[in-house]
């Protein structure tokens, strides 16, 4: 991935104060997603690469409590 690439890659993003911890979006996505050892997802790709993001949208609709979203970046100039 080039430079360029990465910084205009998505990132997913986690709402900790919104998770209730269960566990659908790593169970769905475990490239994009990991558990800490309280059971609350942890993303492990930042920034989202372009061969996983076709899932971004499914779990953002999947988390029942509305935690995950999708930040993409803006461009300055």
């Amino acid at each position: 991935m080039t430079i360029h690439a990465q910084k205009s890659a998505p990132s997913l993003k986690v709402d900790r104060s919104a998770c209730a911890g269960h566990g659908l979006c790593y169970g769905a996505a475990p490239d994009l997603v990991d558990s800490d050892d309280q059971g609350y997802p942890v993303v492990v790709a930042e920034p989202v690469p372009q061969e996983l993001r076709d899932q971004l949208g499914a779990l953002v609709e999947m988390c029942p409590e509305r935690a995950l979203s999708v930040e993409f970046p803006t461009s300055k100039g």
